[in-house]
């Protein structure tokens, strides 16, 4: 290990072994409960709320990539804070601005109105998602299991909230969507705010395990050649990952597939996304993540680029689509793995936030330029930049021991300076 690794081998106690294992199962629940209500509501309402408030689906679907923008604006605030103070607090806040956003949200009459609920919505994710999860599990746990707990909160959510898209469905067929905005709302509140505010680690809890933990200052990351290239490959792959989401059942139907066909085929990325992630772990322990990262990334970039000489041939378009699932199961987990491998637990999710406001800008900006290329050439060109982000993976050669910049303390160092 290198001294930008934590200390902690293991969890020191029963007791913290079961706070581990709480932390890990509150994390699957509340991110399942707010991506749901924040983000899966989204999709199914679009063209109810379009109608109800007499505009087009682009004017609606700007309200989305607004809240993108705006977590992006958040993520390097909320990084330190994360770092310096833990995450119950953050997180809890964060669930309850959530909450009070789809409140906001359901009471929109214009399209002012929908863009301020989603400013909000931008900022709980950002506070209250995903990013902050990982940060507290990387701080509160030890790398021999810290892998195998964000394969466990990815898988979970990711299969519990494909149902919210079902559940919106039907609580709009129901009570209307702005009732259903209430009902998620509820749930959000009932559920990820009490949750985080007892699960994860408060202020003393965090500086108790912070003095075990080392890493390299945001600083010496950003003069850090490997930190850019990092950038580079989670930038490409973020956007040949969105903009694919976004127009591959438009592009199936296009071709010719049916329209039955183009919508089950991304139940076979769903499937493919399952599987890469629980082969991630034990694949990376025998070749490393970096290896491992870079291959999927790669298989993601062929799919696509092949994609279009599959044309309706149905077995040829599935296996595309499945190494296009394979790169994007990954991401998810390699990137807080790879980064706190590389750059230590101490300032980790400041230098996670920082490389996330370019991903954010890729995951609003691609999309947008797949559209206005609109046919095969749109898979092309996401395909090549998945391959960009496999070949910058291997450039970085990551490996062990990078010695500590001027300034960068170990938890031992620490602690001999306050005796």
């Amino acid at each position: 290990m290198s001294s930008a690794t934590p200390t902690l081998a293991h969890p020191a106690t029963a007791a913290e072994h079961s706070a581990w294992r709480r932390l890990v199962a509150v994390f699957a629940l509340t991110q399942t409960v707010g991506y749901g209500a924040m983000i899966q509501a989204f999709t199914t309402l679009l063209s109810p709320m379009a109608e109800s408030l007499a505009a087009t689906r682009t004017q609606i679907a700007g309200a989305a990539t607004l809240s993108t923008l705006v977590g992006a604006l958040a993520a390097v605030p909320v990084g330190h804070l994360l770092d310096r103070y833990g995450g119950r607090m953050l997180m809890t806040t964060g669930s309850a601005i959530g909450a009070v956003a789809v409140i906001v949200w359901s009471q929109a009459h214009t399209l002012t109105q929908l863009y301020l609920a989603f400013v909000l919505i931008g900022l709980a994710l950002a506070m209250s998602t995903y990013e902050a999860a990982f940060a507290v599990l990387v701080a509160a746990g030890d790398p021999s299991c810290r892998d195998r707990a964000i394969v466990t909160v990815t898988m979970i959510c990711g299969l519990a909230t494909s149902f919210y898209y079902l559940l919106a469905g039907r609580l709009e067929a129901w009570w209307g969507w702005r009732n259903a905005l209430v009902i998620l709302a509820a749930m959000l509140v009932c559920v990820a705010v009490p949750l985080h505010l007892w699960a994860v680690p408060g202020r003393n809890a965090h500086r108790q395990r912070a003095v075990r933990h080392s890493g390299i200052p945001v600083g010496g990351a950003l003069r850090d050649r490997r930190f850019w290239l990092l950038v580079v490959a989670f930038v490409a792959q973020s956007g040949s990952t969105s903009a694919f989401l976004l127009m591959m059942v438009s592009y199936f139907r296009d071709i010719g597939h049916s329209a039955a066909t183009a919508a089950a085929l991304p139940i076979t990325v769903g499937t493919a996304q399952i599987g890469s992630r629980l082969a991630l772990a034990p694949l990376a322990r025998r070749f490393g993540m970096v290896a491992v990262t870079a291959v999927s990334f790669a298989v993601q970039g062929f799919g696509l680029v092949l994609l279009p000489l599959a044309g309706t041939a149905v077995p040829a378009t599935v296996a595309c689509v499945v190494a296009f699932g394979l790169g994007y199961g990954t991401s998810v987990v390699a990137r807080p793995s790879i980064v706190a491998d590389t750059f230590g637990v101490a300032r980790f999710a400041s230098i996670v936030a920082v490389m996330t406001v370019p991903i954010a800008l890729s995951r609003a900006g691609a999309p947008l330029a797949a559209a206005w290329l609109s046919d095969w050439r749109f898979l092309v060109v996401m395909g090549v930049l998945a391959l960009v982000a496999a070949l910058a993976l291997l450039m970085a050669d990551l490996g062990p021991a990078h010695p500590r910049h001027a300034g960068d303390e170990d938890g031992a160092d620490r602690v001999a300076r306050a005796r």
